[in-house]
């Protein structure tokens, strides 16, 4: 029987779920496991991917479900939700149904977003741990950047500091890295905006290198990038070679390797490499792997979580970040390409406040309150904003893979409004569901779920947006065009330049593309929303990830590093010191 959300809060719906938390023996059980491939860790145990592919690898693989959604609004439209109603959904109809995640990070959940547990009856648990640093995966990456970048700035120090003679006694080689042409900075899982641009080594010559540096957002750094895309431990520790930190002054680039920082940066992140299970408030196992910044990064949760996934349930959910103008053309151009594995069905969640923002609504800011737009009957403003999911949905039909709508419910909405999006959506051919999950829980989520199981029952002609073989700027071009409606790309010189340079260099040529661009529209720029006409997409700069081999062309004006609002999630969180139970996070 599902808790009432109307009346409590989740954590205390966590709280009350969290007392039938499955005990090891019967996650093994549940899961077809064996005991040596469940990683004890507390509340959250972590699986052992390599023993379980190793046992499974010829069993086949389940139903593959990708959730996306239209462009959200900055309260988010709820696709973690959607992702775990879905789940439940399928459970309820007697399927083995699990998914996967990533793992929040400590900027959104200490500020205004919060943590990506989802809501209501569709709620991850345990909550506090999963908002909370997890199994340490995010501190693990965090350590094993910043130690790239305490080897860089030490090597600059002493090159500057020491003769190649003196350099040669203490068994190093001139690396002669160019203070100009380094690429990488520190990383801080916290939206720091005060340490975006630093200047680091004051002092004296004992006190490092002085030069001009930057922070990013943990969940940014090219590590977890790599933990995303790594299929085993060998190919983790291969790609951590490759991060390329800065450039000589000839203009090679200066790796990880060449700092012989590898291997200990390895070391560092050994353990991330199995994902870590949670739990439906249903019950249902869910996995939880990487956390990339769906902005600079791919924005899903890990291959090996997929990969895993689909050997152990009949359904395996995986949702990718923000709309499918960014997350699922990544999932399908970079994910599905990479891992090899074919989804079936793309769920493109949306809300009806989404689609009246969409329509000409008011601006909607986080931690304000809605404008009455929003609560009050408007088919005219739903209409108008079923411009962006019409968009979406043909972005969706052009993979090959099959779309289906999610209208994710929310109490303020009306049923009129719900019949216009049906009419929209019926008329692109597409299955449509109105789901409660977090009101109701799977049984909620069953005409959900029942349009995934049949949708993905139709074969799936997969099909890549372009070829590898393509020229970097071809195709930016065609994502421009064909993803965003842009009448093409402007690149400003130091951007062109740059990638002419990666198209002249074989070295680049299986470099997948990631674009850069914000989550709030179709275009680069965040006020512009429904399907806006007649601009064309600035590329002012290309980001290159040696070890994730990732090209990533920036449109518009990306911080790698969030802020911190005036009324962050922090002011409200605290630990009862009697029961150390957290307060405040959800």
């Amino acid at each position: 029987m599902p808790w009432d959300p109307t009346c409590l809060k989740d954590w205390q719906i966590a709280e009350e779920a969290e007392k039938s938390l499955p005990t090891y023996e019967e996650l093994i059980e549940r899961l077809n496991l064996e005991k040596d491939e469940v990683i004890p860790y507390g509340k959250t145990p972590r699986i052992d991917f390599l023993k379980i592919m190793q046992r499974l690898q010829d069993q086949p693989n389940g139903k593959f479900i990708e959730i996306t959604a239209v462009n959200p609004t900055p309260l988010g439209e709820g696709k973690s939700t959607t992702t775990l109603g879905l789940i439940e959904g399928l459970a309820k109809r007697g399927f083995q149904a699990g998914g996967a995640i990533r793992q929040p990070s400590g900027g959104p959940t200490m500020n205004v977003k919060g943590t990506a547990a989802g809501g209501g009856n569709a709620l991850l648990i345990p909550m506090t741990e999963f908002s909370l640093g997890l199994t340490g995966d995010i501190n693990d990456i965090t350590n094993a950047h910043n130690l790239a970048m305490v080897a860089l700035n030490a090597r600059m120090q002493h090159e500057a500091n020491y003769t190649d003679a003196e350099l040669a006694k203490r068994g190093l080689r001139r690396l002669d890295i160019h203070p100009k042409r380094v690429e990488f900075g520190w990383v801080l899982d916290f939206a720091a905006q005060g340490l975006r641009n630093i200047i680091m080594g004051i002092g004296g010559k004992s006190d490092g290198f002085m030069m001009q540096s930057k922070f990013g957002i943990a969940v940014g750094s090219e590590l977890m990038a790599i933990l995303s895309i790594a299929r085993d431990l060998a190919d983790l520790r291969e790609r951590i070679s490759q991060i390329i930190l800065a450039y000589d002054k000839s203009g090679h680039p200066v790796t990880t390797k060449d700092l012989e920082v590898d291997g200990a940066m390895t070391a560092w992140m050994r353990n991330t490499i199995n994902p870590t299970v949670c739990y439906t408030v249903e019950g249902q196992p869910v996995l939880v792997h990487a956390g990339p910044f769906a902005n600079i990064a791919i924005g899903q949760s890990s291959i090996i979580a997929d990969r895993v996934g689909l050997k152990i349930f009949d359904y395996h959910v995986t949702e990718s970040g923000f709309g499918a103008d960014i997350g699922f053309e990544k999932f399908w151009n970079v994910k599905a390409r990479l891992s090899g594995l074919t989804p079936n069905v793309s769920v493109i969640v949306t809300s009806i406040r989404a689609l009246k923002m969409h329509g000409g609504g008011p601006e909607v800011i986080a931690a304000r309150p809605l404008a009455a737009e929003y609560t009050e009957n408007n088919t005219e403003l739903v209409r108008k904003g079923c411009a962006n999911l019409w968009h979406q949905i043909q972005t969706v039909k052009k993979s090959g893979i099959i779309p289906v709508v999610c209208i994710n419910s929310f109490a303020a909405d009306h049923e009129e409004e719900y019949e216009v999006v049906r009419r929209v959506v019926a008329e692109a051919g597409v299955r449509c569901a109105v789901s409660y999950h977090w009101l109701k829980g799977g049984e909620g989520a069953l005409e959900l779920a029942d349009a995934v199981i049949e949708a993905a029952q139709e074969p799936v002609d997969l099909r890549y947006l372009y070829p590898l073989e393509m020229p970097l700027r071809e195709r930016v071009d065609l994502i421009a065009r064909e993803i965003y409606g842009a009448d093409g790309v402007d690149w400003l010189p130091e951007a062109e330049s740059k990638a002419k340079a990666f198209e002249a260099d074989p070295y680049y040529a299986d470099f997948c593309t990631m674009m850069v661009k914000t989550q709030y529209s179709l275009s680069h720029d965040p006020a512009l929303k429904g399907v806006p006409t007649g601009w064309r997409l600035p590329i002012r700069d290309v980001l290159v990830y040696g070890g994730a081999k990732f090209l990533c062309p920036m449109a518009g004006t990306i911080a790698l590093m969030p802020g911190t609002a005036s009324d962050p999630a922090y002011r409200r969180i605290d630990v009862d010191v009697q029961t150390g139970k957290v307060s405040g996070l959800f």
